[in-house]
């Protein structure tokens, strides 16, 4: 102990030894001591001096301390110092004055090498997951923080180590479930290093039960309110998301979207929100944002989708995005979040058209947005996402894209002017003095053309009242005239892209272009002057409208036909120099930046020039427009029979599919039909089994009745009013005969309607027979006829025999009451006592009379049967009488479908022959033709074509 008074500074005589002097005989006293207590001592010296002399502490003492871990585990005091000690050497979470001593590279690369010294065994960080393991708080919260350095340090060798020794990384989800909340948190922390680019680990935490600890976390701690516990936990969260798509559909079918709404519930006064709370509330929209990702795979995003729109997370959303108060920077957030919620997303977008704004009059969600979008006094950031929620919510939706153009239709504008429609806030914005509203307006309304020609048409229709006295323009003419006026780069680039979006794919509208015989002579005169780098883009983009004029052009000007536009390219440009400024849009900087996601996302104003959607234009048509410029007249020409040809055949398949379509809609009908009369059918049936057991029950009661009326009528036979009784039971029986004949006729009415329906079906067999095999597509509809008939076949002839079966119970009880009136009239009269004489005569009126009672109500059971029997055959008639009708209906589209082939194979003839001939006419005149038996056999050919020119010659 006197040693170590004297190394930690106590009062002694002679010269102070050194720092490095000082811990070499610290190492060796851990390395030599045999008593606990003083290597514990040692320890812990080299703890208080590992910070201060960190490089020599871990060149000199990093062995012992390790051996110290292995050797020393039944002590916790000396494990903790021994890890308190390793973390100070290797961590680089220096105090500030420490920093300014030293430089961070340096202490970077201290840190790592000796995490590479450390990490070099890895019986050392399996030795230090075993310790991470012990409850005891001085040993498991530096073992804890060691492991989270060594991470930082060398995360991925350590995360490969960690990933093949056993249970390494469940032994480390334990930390989530310490009560002790240090240890917890920076369990959270260790796990965010753990789980950094690397899927595997990744998915282990996550099929650990990782989300579900998560998620109770960041509720004990009061959800967006809680402190940076939260936000440790949303990051842990978002590593295990991001880029993972087995963790995000395991997130999704855990159900734990549903446990995020409550996350993004505000109230009415949003004023005050802590720095903390801003930034938990920012990581949860990113993370809902991960989920929906528009690189993520389409049928993983589409499932989330819809997710959060049955559980309330959008409704929440569109809440934030409408209230007041909030913070402009989660404000942002919440629109681009709401904007890939509803991208591509039918459902969601339907809904989100559907959001009204609180205010008076209430005003829906898209115009208030677009309202900011177009002011200039918004901030970049958030004009910026108000374009891209527009963009996702008419992403793939023509729905949208049709309402918005309805707002500039002059039929659907509001006279009075009461509410500012999107259609005129785009416009608006479109012809504006800011730049970058042109540029947001021309891109929002571009996106409305998107893939709809039908839109693109309806648009030409739109006029613009320029100013008072003057007479209405077009919105194509106004767009050219702005164009022409020289306004800034932006704003032409905008009107640029909306021209060739409207233009592309549109043969009216290039026609209408065309025109105004001012628009041609202006995109030549742009392209072939040679000006500043600035109005290249714009060159290239004028060469691109150009070429689209030319592709799409379907020559009904005679000014504009193709060929003559491609000579006014060559003699006023030249088609090298034209296609070299096609060039430069693919070419700019700015053009890749936006090609590679679809929000836009740009530092600054000027630099916002190209849309996303835009680009994937340019790639489409960058190749066929250079293609179009080089072909020759003749080129033309048999490009465009090949068109009308390929039309034609289009045409033509459409029309098959429309049939096939029919076809198969009917067959699905019929299906239906089949289904229901099986149900039917199985209803019938169980009704049929369920009257047969009450026949059953009541025969069982009838003979136990009978018995009974045998030995009351053997005991009481010499009644002497037995005469009289007889008299009743004989009008009785007499009725019941009467029934039992009228059950009889109409028996046989049913047996003669059996027969006559059988016949049916034996007809309707043999002419299902008759017919051939010719046409394979009606065989099917046709079998599942025959095999329904067969199947009402086989109901009736079960009906048949159930019906045979009640009448022999009929007969049965026909024979029956005929014994009863025998007995009844053979009894013998005797006289007796007249007291008793009455009484039994009372009790034998009784019976009777119950027991007539029983028969009626059977009777009047089997009428019921019978007349349930009578409905199923009624019904079985109208479903034969429905399988004819459609039997007759399906010959007749066998006739039709032949004889429309009959005539495609007279067509498809006419025009093989038509084109021999052409082609014998352009052989003759010497011009090469190249057959299409040519195309697909080259070398065959070849050969033919030799063999023609040896004829010629």
């Amino acid at each position: 102990m006197n040693f170590l008074r004297g190394v930690m500074g106590g009062p002694s005589a002679g010269p102070q030894p050194s720092g490095a002097e000082t811990i070499q005989k610290l190492c060796d006293r851990v390395a030599s001591s045999t008593l606990l207590d003083d290597r514990r001592d040692a320890v812990r010296a080299l703890k208080s001096l590992s910070k201060k002399y960190r490089l020599e502490v871990g060149i000199q003492a990093m062995e012992h301390l390790i051996h110290v871990l292995q050797t020393d585990r039944s002590d916790s005091e000396i494990i903790g110092y021994a890890l308190d000690t390793l973390y100070n050497v290797i961590s680089n979470d220096l105090e500030e004055e420490e920093q300014e001593e030293n430089l961070p590279k340096q202490v970077d690369d201290l840190g790592s090498q000796f995490t590479e010294i450390f990490i070099k065994q890895q019986e050392n960080v399996t030795l230090l997951l075993t310790l991470v393991e012990e409850f005891d708080f001085h040993v498991r919260w530096p073992g804890v923080k060691l492991l989270t350095s060594l991470l930082k340090q060398q995360g991925p060798q350590v995360q490969q180590i960690i990933l093949v020794s056993p249970m390494g990384v469940s032994r480390l989800m334990d930390l989530l479930a310490d009560s002790r909340e240090v240890i917890r948190n920076d369990g959270v922390l260790l796990l965010q290093q753990l789980t950094k680019s690397n899927a595997a680990i990744q998915k282990i935490v996550a099929f650990e039960n990782a989300f579900e600890r998560l998620l109770d976390i960041i509720t004990e701690e009061g959800n967006s309110d809680g402190g940076i516990v939260v936000e440790d936990c949303l990051l842990l969260v978002q590593n295990l998301l991001k880029n993972n798509n087995s963790n995000q559909n395991f997130f999704k079918e855990g159900s734990y979207i549903q446990r995020m709404k409550p996350w993004f519930e505000v109230g009415d006064d949003n004023c005050g929100w802590s720095a903390q709370k801003v930034t938990n509330l920012h990581l949860m929209l990113q993370l809902v944002r991960v989920l929906v990702s528009p690189t993520n795979p389409p049928g993983a995003t589409s499932s989330c989708q819809k997710a959060m729109f049955h559980c309330g997370l959008l409704q929440q959303l569109c809440t934030i995005l409408m209230a007041t108060g909030v913070p402009a920077d989660i404000l942002t957030e919440t629109i681009n979040t709401v904007s890939e919620v509803i991208r591509g997303c039918q459902m969601n977008q339907d809904y989100f058209a559907s959001v009204n704004a609180p205010s008076n009059p209430p005003r829906p969600a898209i115009v208030v947005l677009l309202m900011s979008m177009v002011n200039e006094r918004q901030p970049f950031v958030l004009r910026c996402a108000v374009l891209y929620c527009f963009q996702c919510f008419l992403y793939k939706n023509q729905k949208g894209q049709g309402e918005i153009v309805s707002t500039l239709l002059p039929s659907t504008i509001d006279a009075t002017g009461n509410s500012v429609s999107a259609g005129q806030l785009l416009c608006g914005g479109l012809f504006s003095t800011d730049s970058l509203s042109n540029w947001c307006a021309a891109v929002a309304l571009a996106h409305a053309l998107q893939e709809n020609a039908t839109l693109k048409e309806q648009l030409l229709r739109v006029q613009l009242a320029t100013s008072i006295g003057n007479p209405p323009v077009s919105l194509l003419q106004q767009c050219t005239n702005i164009l022409s006026q020289g306004s800034k780069v932006q704003t032409r680039v905008g009107l640029l892209m909306l021209l060739c979006t409207w233009l592309s794919n549109c043969s009216i509208a290039v026609t209408h272009f065309l025109h105004n015989p001012a628009n041609v002579p202006f995109l030549t005169g742009q392209i072939a002057e040679n000006l500043g780098e600035e109005e290249q883009l714009v060159q290239g983009l004028c060469a691109l409208l150009l070429g689209i004029s030319i592709y799409y052009n379907d020559n009904s000007l005679e000014n504009y036909r193709k060929e003559k536009l491609k000579q006014l390219i060559e003699k006023r440009i030249g088609r090298e120099n034209f296609i070299e400024k096609l060039g430069f849009i693919s070419k700019h900087e700015l053009y890749s930046r936006a090609a590679q996601k679809p929000q836009p996302s740009f530092s600054s104003p000027d630099h916002m020039m190209f849309d996303h959607e835009f680009t994937k234009l340019v790639k489409e048509l960058e190749g066929v427009i250079s293609k179009a410029i080089y072909k020759s007249s003749e080129e033309d020409k048999k490009e465009e029979e090949v068109k009308k040809t390929l039309e034609q055949h289009d045409n033509i398949v459409t029309h098959y599919k429309k049939v096939i379509r029919e076809q198969d809609q009917e067959l699905e009908e019929l299906k239906q039909r089949i289904n229901t009369l099986t149900s039917q059918n199985e209803q019938l049936q169980a009704t049929v089994t369920q009257q047969v057991s009450q026949i059953q029950q009541h025969k069982d009661q009838y003979n136990l009745l009978k018995v009974q009326l045998g030995k009351d009528t053997q005991h009481h036979n010499s009644h002497s009013d037995t005469f009289q009784m007889n008299g009743i039971q004989t009008e009785e029986v007499s009725k019941l005969k009467e029934e039992l004949e009228e059950w009889k006729t109409k028996h046989e009415l049913l047996q003669g309607q059996l027969r006559e329906k059988d016949s049916v079906i034996e007809k309707l067999k043999s002419s299902q027979l008759e017919i051939g095999t010719t046409e394979q597509s009606s065989q099917t509809s046709k079998s599942g006829g025959l095999e329904h008939n067969n199947e009402l076949q086989k109901e009736l002839e079960m009906l048949r025999s159930q019906i045979q079966l009640q009448s022999a119970e009929i007969s049965k009880l026909q024979m029956e009451n005929q014994k009863l009136q025998v007995m009844n009239t053979t009894a013998d009269p005797v006289l007796g006592d007249s007291s008793a004489r009455a009484a039994n005569s009372s009790e034998l009126e009784g019976r009777l009379e119950q027991e007539i009672k029983e028969l009626k109500s059977e009777v009047k059971a089997l009428s019921e049967e019978k007349e349930s029997l009578k409905q199923h055959l009624d019904s079985s008639s109208s479903t034969v009488a429905i399988l004819q009708d459609e039997k007759s209906k399906l010959q007749q589209e066998v006739a039709e479908s032949k004889k429309e082939q009959d005539d495609l194979l007279v067509l498809l003839a006419d025009q093989d022959q038509k084109l021999s001939a052409l082609k014998i006419k352009l052989k003759d005149l010497g011009v090469p033709v190249e057959d299409e038996d040519d195309i697909e056999s080259g070398d065959q050919g070849d050969e033919d074509e030799d063999g023609d020119e040896e004829e010629q010659d």
